[in-house]
């Protein structure tokens, strides 16, 4: 445990020397401040690494991560990065990224009672309900799995866009616009769910308008 432990750090100073090697005044930068384009909501596992399987570098994502991707109304923390990114950031893309394979979907599709974590499942379990005529009719389990990881994602952008940070940014700047990913951990491949961005922001706002 200690030796890998120690490891991190042995990591973290060949990184260092590696970006100074490409870039003397690569730390300066970053120091200086940051200005993404991207805000990333994504899973919490650890095999999906929002820069890296973006291709970007440290400072072009601001990142918000939890399990299974949720956009919770009443969670203060993904509420506040939310606004912090739109109004202080300026950023231009919200994505939510999901991924297939998210143990906390599959924890949602059963029927275990794990404590705690059953309280945040069941905004999953809430996204089945509202799709169970679709999902019930995909008869293959590991389909019907991966149409809830989608399913949940584009759940997720529509609780984004129902924010007044994000309503009032685009009312105002034309952006951020939104956006729902998968990304899949058997080939490494970013999927786009084309979520319709223009078109569900007229159908949020018949309701949830609040740019005023």
């Amino acid at each position: 445990m200690n030796e890998t432990y120690r490891k991190v750090f042995e990591n973290n100073r060949e990184w260092i020397r590696t970006n100074l090697e490409k870039d003397p005044d690569f730390f300066k930068h970053l120091a200086k401040g940051q200005s993404p384009d991207f805000l990333y909501i994504g899973c919490a596992d650890s095999r999906v690494p929002a820069n890296e399987i973006m291709g970007l570098e440290p400072g072009d994502v601001f990142v918000h991560r939890n399990i299974a991707n949720l956009v919770v109304n009443t969670d203060m923390n993904a509420q506040s990065v939310i606004q912090y990114a739109v109004e202080h950031l300026k950023v231009k893309h919200v994505v939510v990224c999901g991924h297939y394979n998210c143990g906390g979907v599959a924890a949602a599709m059963g029927n275990s009672n794990l404590g705690l974590i059953d309280g945040w499942l069941r905004e999953i379990r809430d996204v089945y309900r509202t799709h169970a005529d679709a999902l019930n009719a995909i008869e293959d389990q590991h389909d019907r799995y991966n149409r809830l990881i989608e399913l949940n994602v584009l759940e997720q952008c529509f609780n984004v866009m129902k924010t007044a940070f994000v309503q009032k940014s685009y009312a105002a700047n034309q952006f951020p616009q939104v956006h729902g990913w998968v990304y899949d951990l058997a080939n490494g491949e970013l999927v786009d769910l084309d979520f319709d961005f223009e078109g569900s922001l007229k159908k949020i706002q018949e309701v949830y308008d609040i740019t005023k």
